[in-house]
């Protein structure tokens, strides 16, 4: 058989495998090889064409579909995926900022990076910006607390979106003593490697130890010392017009330290 012939063939088994695919037919590779007179190994070239063509869509769309291998069924189907619309670069640049953040440990910093890049890119890129990140993710420098916390996160998440009180048993830094609170939480933010809750304090003897009494502002936990945590099905109100606004307290701090905000002026001489 001639070299155009074979390629005749091809196409129409390529095309044949599809229909049948997109009509929502199970592809067994033996039965196809029965079929079209070919060997296994033809029709898994043809399958992998098939899914490459698939995944090769265009980024812009918000779903793709996939060939998968259904061993329950026994053979090949069509999966519908949506896709995340994050770009190749974009991806890249998500995993440098997680690298750099520093926040995580290193099996949760992996686990993080594979699914974002396996769920994010197209196959064929996937190599390229695993390759790009290498260095960084073998040279990555976990926090020496070495706690998992992603589960208390989302817990101080829902009870920060759906407005309940928590309770926490908190290892404070300053004396390394674990204290007990009740708090108002209204808000997850990020600073220099850590994550922090931003929560009110409504117990007045609690209250006695601040350096500034009735502050405005909330107090600042890192909720990888957060030793126990609890969501109350209890919730609290604060009236919109106190809320409390992360970019607003982002513009006035660059630490997460509470306390009074204080203005300063600068007195310097100036040389003409």
């Amino acid at each position: 058989m001639n070299e155009s012939l074979m390629e005749k063939d091809k196409t129409n088994r390529v095309l044949a495998i599809s229909t049948k695919l997109l009509n929502g037919a199970v592809v067994s590779k033996p039965e196809e090889a029965v079929y079209f007179h070919v060997n296994e190994r033809s029709i898994q070239r043809d399958i992998d064409d098939i899914r490459y063509f698939l995944e090769e869509t265009d980024d812009t769309v918000s779903a793709y579909n996939t060939v998968v291998n259904d061993r329950t069924a026994k053979g090949y189907r069509l999966e519908h995926i949506d896709r995340v619309k994050l770009s190749n670069s974009e991806v890249l640049a998500i995993c440098k900022i997680l690298l750099d953040s520093r926040a995580f440990t290193k099996k949760e910093m992996k686990s993080m990076l594979d699914r974002l890049i396996s769920n994010c890119v197209p196959k064929s890129n996937q190599k390229r910006v695993s390759e790009l990140i290498k260095n960084e993710e073998f040279h990555y420098v976990e926090p020496r607390h070495k706690k998992i916390f992603l589960d208390t996160l989302w817990e101080v998440g829902r009870a920060v979106y759906e407005s309940r009180w928590i309770e926490v048993d908190y290892g404070r830094l300053k004396d390394r003593k674990v204290v007990h609170r009740r708090l108002k939480p209204v808000a997850i933010m990020f600073s220099e490697f850590y994550f922090y809750i931003a929560a009110f304090i409504e117990d007045e003897a609690t209250k006695q130890d601040f350096d500034v009494l009735n502050d405005s502002f909330p107090t600042i936990y890192r909720i990888d010392r957060i030793k126990k945590l609890t969501v109350q099905e209890e919730r609290f109100h604060i009236p919109y017009a106190s809320r409390f606004e992360e970019g607003e307290f982002r513009k006035r701090i660059q630490f997460m330290f509470g306390g009074k905000l204080r203005k300063i002026r600068l007195r310097f001489p100036c040389r003409t």
